[in-house]
């Protein structure tokens, strides 16, 4: 009906606003976009609709958990909305309670399969995405109680050795309770498994308890029967949950009449509950004598449809065939790569994803970097599969759609499909020929006009971009991106004979890099400073961090660039919060791989506030090796974002794949980033194989007695072509240049 679209439904909509009383919208709206540089999409469609989903869950969470403190609720509510803790948020005109202090948990599953069960740092375990949860309690007969949630500490690891699996230990006095989830394959299908064990001094009861909810807050339960044998559970008329044994005693309530925590001494059984409002609670009750251990197993369907499942039998052992291996002495730091290592494969089975919950969705953003952490460490077949779901994402006119309005996307997806070649030594494949071309000619036409006499000329126009540079913009990082992007599929035309793409394709690189030289140095007289801001009329902020894209990961500034350091310097000094960079625009926190990204600008100019940086990080890594997306600087707890950042993996994985090898140019850097530390044990230190430009290298250290003498081999190496020039640049030794065709050299310290 074509006549809808003739409607004055602006008009409409401001008179019943006004006549109820409310703020006219429309104006609301204008208002807000004039704080932001016009743009065709004022915020993703796509990013609106999630925010919406998620908060319209803040909004459940603030009619239900402040009106209901003494159920037991996750970890984070406990600290978030207790007045004594550091965690503790006043609520007042909060519209929306959510999780805003401990955005922490790790995800189980096994490789290609896209089920990612979470677990938090107290044990609860959420099977099925964005669905409820089990937790484990420990009650006695005197009247002692262990609740993980509410308990002062717990501990908590990542087991990995033949599979993925979390263990959680909660203890008090004589209390002892431990669960440890995974998922594992049978005949019927994927099973989320967890096994529970408790002991006391006194007899009591291992319980079971089904909960209404999951890290973020409030997930609804209509309905819940035990079994006819008491050794299962029945959710919602769908989900059954095996116990291993029959259980002894069994509680439900629903929303009026409370949490089922305060009937489990109720005498009388009730094996079933309804709940129209969707806070039904259960729980199995298992007997356990005094000093006596007693474990009960939980296994709880994964996939709807077991028939369509080929559950490989040896999963994980296949995944990680002929990755890049690391040998350091430091314990911490091999556990957070072998672990970010895990994380890469759990988040790609097929598509890349950058979380297993909040985030479980594709943006090119991060795939660029996740993909580039997988190439790099040599899970090839698993980055080209990531790839190969690029083109469907393409449009008629070469745009790589994740989210709308986002500019910098062509050049990532260019950018990567060029690091694939450059890693793997081959041409691009034929099917990708059209969509390269696509993919660089829209960014030729989404520039702005060179002539408009204007710092933004040249440049792409205003958009969201990333969402943590600030409101729409002439983001810097988009066009750092587009001329990346643009050099990339011209190096990729050259490779299929096509010249005259990449005759334009580079010239079009080098009129867009004009165009950003001339926009920065009107910034820099107008800041009267070299440092880049984020954008060409902003002032320095902490959106500035995008600017340093120039240096890292896109090697378009040389590594002792003026405008490149200046920016980092002024990061450094005015955006770092404990030794990691704080980002104060929507993140709100100290976040990862923004810290990593200025750690690799430092590793690159051989200044060494790199190592502090890396330590800093691996501080911040949960003790199952994680990393959530911004972390809050007062709990150490997740503020934003996913739980589990698979970005902040990868850019670990490659901070330390740039310490032992990285490209420069047409040169191979070895051992730049190699802490003094490591060397003092005598032990030898390993990495590889590791791909790079050049090909394939492993790369071996070993320092004598007295660390004043370092071997350094690198005699594996399979290369595309001619050896490139290798330089050996270990941090406190004379730089070594290798002659062509060594395969080791040996260095000694300055000054010897």
């Amino acid at each position: 009906m074509p006549w809808v679209n003739w409607l004055p439904w602006r008009l409409v909509i401001r008179h019943l606003a006004r006549a109820h009383g409310f703020l006219d919208p429309m104006a609301l709206t204008g208002r807000l976009r004039r704080f932001a540089q016009p743009s065709e999409v004022a915020e993703p469609v796509e990013l609106l609709r999630a925010g919406a989903i998620f908060h319209a869950r803040g909004l459940i969470n603030s009619r239900v958990i402040q009106h209901n403190l003494d159920w037991v609720w996750p970890h984070w509510i406990e600290r978030q909305f207790n007045p004594l803790d550091d965690a503790f948020v006043p609520r007042a005109f909060s519209l929306t309670h959510v999780n805003l202090t401990h955005r922490n948990w790790t995800a189980i599953g096994l490789p290609d399969y896209d089920h990612l069960p979470i677990v938090d740092p107290r044990g609860l375990l959420t099977p099925l995405y964005d669905g409820w949860s089990l937790d484990a309690w420990l009650l006695t007969d005197d009247g002692q109680h262990l609740l993980p949630s509410r308990a002062d500490s717990s501990s908590q690891q990542l087991e990995y050795a033949g599979g993925l699996a979390v263990t959680t230990e909660t203890t008090r006095d004589d209390l002892f309770l431990r669960t440890r989830a995974a998922v594992d394959a049978a005949s019927t299908g994927l099973l989320c498994c967890q096994k529970i064990e408790a002991k006391a001094a006194t007899p009591g009861w291992l319980v079971l308890a089904l909960r209404p909810c999951n890290p973020e807050g409030v997930s609804f339960v209509h309905q819940a029967s035990l079994g006819p044998t008491r050794r299962s559970w029945t959710i919602d008329g769908d989900t059954i949950i095996g116990f291993s044994d029959p259980v002894e005693k069994h509680q439900a309530s629903d929303y009026h009449r409370g949490d089922v925590y305060i009937h489990l001494h109720d005498s009388q059984d009730e094996q079933h509950a309804r709940c129209d409002v969707g806070l039904v609670t259960a729980a199995a009750m298992f007997r356990i004598e005094a000093n006596v251990p007693r474990s009960v197993s939980v296994e709880v369907p994964l996939n709807k449809n077991p028939a369509t499942q080929n559950v490989s039998p040896a999963p994980w052992s296949n995944a990680l065939a002929g990755h890049c291996r690391l040998s350091v002495p430091e314990p911490r730091i091999k556990f957070l790569y072998d672990a970010a290592i895990r994380t890469l494969i759990l988040h790609s089975p097929k598509d890349v994803y950058p979380g297993p919950y909040t985030y479980k969705r594709f943006w090119f953003r991060d795939a660029a970097f996740i993909i580039h952490a997988l190439l790099c460490v040599g899970l090839i077949s698993r980055a080209e599969r990531a790839l190969k779901q690029f083109q469907h994402r393409q449009g008629p006119l070469g745009y790589f759609h994740s989210q709308a309005g986002e500019w910098d996307a062509n050049g990532e997806a260019l950018w990567i499909l060029q690091r694939f070649c450059q890693l793997t030594g081959q041409s691009a494949p034929p099917h990708w020929h059209q969509m390269i071309e696509r993919g660089a000619r829209w960014i030729a036409r989404k520039r702005l006009p060179d002539n408009l006499g204007s710092p933004v000329a040249g440049l792409l126009p205003a958009g969201f971009s990333a969402e943590h540079l600030g409101p729409n913009d002439y983001y810097y990082w988009d066009d750092f991106w587009s001329i990346a992007g643009l050099q990339s599929a011209s190096q990729m035309c050259a490779r299929m004979g096509e010249k005259n793409l990449r005759d334009d394709f580079a010239q079009e690189a080098l009129a867009m890099s004009h165009s950003v030289d001339k926009s920065l140095t009107h910034a820099a007289v107008r800041l009267q400073r070299k440092a880049m801001p984020a954008a060409p009329y902003r002032r320095m902020d902490a959106g500035a961090i995008g600017s340093i894209s120039a240096g890292y990961p896109l090697q378009l500034s040389e590594p002792r660039d003026p405008r490149l350091l200046d920016t980092v310097e002024y990061l450094l000094h005015n955006c770092f919060v404990a030794n990691g960079f704080f980002q104060d625009m929507t993140h709100s926190g100290i976040n990862p791989y923004l810290t990593l990204h200025v750690a690799q600008i430092l590793l690159r100019a051989d200044d060494e506030r790199y190592l502090s940086l890396m330590d800093r990080v691996a501080e911040l890594a949960s003790p199952t090796g994680q990393w959530p997306e911004a972390i809050h600087p007062r709990t150490d707890g997740g503020c934003m974002g996913d739980g589990q950042h698979v970005w902040a993996a990868a850019e670990w994985v490659l901070m330390l794949r740039h310490c032992f090898v990285r490209e420069e140019s047409e040169r191979l850097i070895l051992c730049q980033g190699i802490p003094q530390r490591w060397l003092e044990n005598e032990q030898e230190l390993y990495f590889g194989p590791a791909p790079t430009s050049f090909g394939t290298v492993t790369v071996t250290l070993k320092a004598n007695a007295t660390a004043d003498r370092v071997t350094v081999n690198w005699q594996d190496a399979t290369w595309h072509e001619a050896p490139p020039t290798i330089e050996i640049r270990l941090p406190g030794f004379t730089p070594v240049i290798a002659v062509q065709g060594d395969t080791h050299a040996s260095l000694v310290r300055d000054g010897s």
